[in-house]
């Protein structure tokens, strides 16, 4: 068996398993009560595209790219940064940092082994993405479209969900 072979069937083993723990972390109870905010799905589509960039810089040998992005969308990858924390704090409590760090290692996962299974079509396919950035305008609404139209992949489905409310109990007392 090739090394390329294993370490794709290692990556597939171990995202499944990662996904199956972070999905098994909030009970049935709580789908009831999820609602998707559109400021939680821009900062998940922003961290989608800087991942899918910082995948392709490492890949395609373009971190001088990657560097000119970053630097360029800061103060709005700040803030998407912000409302991304945010969110984990609100939906994981104090479990937050680990699901934030889950959730970017999966994300990088996911993303390079889209590229692997792209092969060499992966830096031809990836690249533009940067001259696409570049024609953008500097709002934060004009980046966060484009991520959306990207269709970047992501490693599951996080939404915002707020705790069922508990029924109010009354209690009687027996004579």
């Amino acid at each position: 068996m090739s090394l390329l072979f294993r370490r794709l069937a290692f990556l597939k083993t171990g995202l499944a398993l990662s996904t199956a723990l972070l999905c098994s972390g909030l009970p049935a109870a709580y789908g009831a009560a999820c609602h998707t905010s559109e400021a939680d799905h821009s900062a998940f589509n922003l961290a989608g595209l800087k991942s899918e960039l910082m995948v392709t810089a490492l890949s395609c040998h373009t971190q001088d790219r990657y560097n000119q992005f970053i630097t360029r969308f800061l103060p709005i990858l700040t803030e998407s940064e912000k409302h991304l924390d945010s969110y984990f704090r609100r939906t994981f409590g104090s479990q937050a940092q680990r699901k934030h760090d889950d959730y970017i290692t999966q994300l990088a996962d996911v993303q390079s082994l889209g590229g692997l299974k792209s092969g060499t079509a992966f830096c031809a396919q990836r690249v533009p993405m940067y001259d696409e950035v570049d024609a953008l305008d500097d709002s934060s609404s004009d980046l966060a479209h484009y991520a959306e139209a990207k269709d970047i992949a992501q490693p599951a489905s996080y939404e915002s969900c707020t705790a069922p409310s508990v029924p109010h109990r009354t209690r009687t007392r027996r004579r």
